[in-house]
């Protein structure tokens, strides 16, 4: 169930905040809070508590120091007005010139500029058919977005008079305009980064290198905010010149959120902090996750991947000859004889879903919060580690 909370302020203490909205579920819900029990909080209320802000000018700042202004590349960006225009606009203010690089048909996440059936009826080869601006619209004229209506080309380039636009999926092409390059994507930067060096990029560095320390803009300046492990990467457009950013200290705050809420329970709850969750819509084939990580920090409860059999396979094979309340009692009896053993590998757990605990319960929070009105940025979920064996 989704908790509702006050809107969060910068210097608020979230982890008190949490616990009383958890204290008015168990008296107005009746909510029972039991050990194993889990809490999901997102990212943006603990970074928005932190203070953790960094405007244009800030970004701008990081960009000229890091690449001596001049002519600066830029791959594969993903198409978002609250992901990466704030970013670009920093980045064509830090620098002379910028070309930015995007993949085509779609980006990193699934958005599609054009379709692969397009691209296909035009015979070309987005690995290594790099298209200008004008070849693509004389190709493929105005395309907007299925979702936002959002022609990115256009809008991209109106983020700073000094951008130019080129598309094409290999990220070499970009030294055919500039030597200094900002890898943009976020899943795949790291292999995105060893092939630009690999190339004898002059420089190259990741929106997760810019932002990872204070920046001041002059001696008045308090700083910005920051990010030290992961730099730009999951920040979000807060106005129109400031991004939040991801937050700092996560393992710090989950730790003290389980304090808290032993304190008011008695119970160990897990805790975890909770971005974008790693899901994909059938429908729009977009991929949700352009957080670098689904869950930055949870409790020690949380480690691993699940351990499961597969009880529709127990049903059907081992116990498809007993009566429904025989199958019960071997499944059950299955089930307890599997505690503590590893079940990777073995054709009973065939099925089960090999990820980690916190990237499912991070996009469980993800789904049941959503990031519209609901003002439901804690998750409260009970009987996760459950099974069939328990009475």
């Amino acid at each position: 169930m989704g908790l509702r909370t006050p809107i969060i302020r910068e210097s608020d203490d979230l982890a008190a905040i949490i616990c009383q909205s958890v204290k008015d579920a168990m008296e107005h819900e009746k909510v029972r809070i039991n050990d194993g029990d889990i809490i999901g909080i997102t990212e943006a209320v603990l970074a928005r508590s932190q203070g953790n802000y960094a405007s244009v000018d800030h970004i701008a700042a990081d960009v000229r120091e890091k690449f001596s202004g001049g002519h600066v590349g830029v791959v594969f960006p993903i198409l978002s007005r609250n992901r990466f225009a704030m970013l670009l606009r920093g980045i064509a203010r830090g620098a002379e010139k910028v070309t930015v690089q995007l993949s085509y048909p779609a980006d990193e996440v699934g958005n599609q500029l054009i379709s692969w059936e397009d691209v296909d009826d035009r015979n070309l080869n987005p690995y290594s058919d790099c298209l200008s601006e004008g070849e693509y619209r004389r190709l493929f004229g105005e395309t907007k977005h299925r979702f936002t209506g959002i022609d990115y080309i256009s809008y991209y380039k109106s983020l700073g008079g000094n951008i130019e636009i080129i598309l094409c999926a290999d990220p070499k092409r970009i030294l055919e305009y500039a030597d200094q390059v900002i890898a943009a994507d976020i899943h795949t930067r790291a292999r995105t980064k060893r092939a630009l060096a690999a190339a004898r990029a002059k420089k190259v560095s990741g929106l997760d290198e810019l932002l990872t320390k204070p920046v001041k803009i002059d001696e008045a300046d308090p700083g910005s905010g920051y990010n030290e492990l992961y730099g730009l990467l999951g920040s979000n457009k807060a106005t129109e010149d400031h991004v939040k950013l991801f937050p700092r200290d996560c393992d710090a705050f989950v730790q003290k959120m389980q304090n808290a809420l032993r304190e008011l329970t008695g119970k160990t709850v897990e805790v975890l902090v909770y971005g974008d969750g790693g899901f994909k819509d059938p429908v729009g084939g977009i991929w949700e996750l352009a957080d670098p990580v689904i869950a930055p920090a949870f409790t020690a409860g949380l480690k691993g991947t699940p351990n499961e059999l597969k009880l529709k396979f127990l049903a059907d094979n081992d116990f498809a000859g007993l009566s429904r309340d025989e199958a019960r009692e071997a499944i059950e009896r299955a089930i307890r004889a599997k505690a503590g053993r590893d079940q990777m590998g073995k054709m009973e757990s065939e099925g089960t879903t090999p990820r980690q605990l916190t990237d499912l319960l991070g996009s469980l929070c993800d789904l049941v919060s959503g990031s519209g009105d609901k003002g439901t940025p804690a998750v409260l979920i009970q009987g996760y580690f459950d099974n069939y064996a328990m009475k």
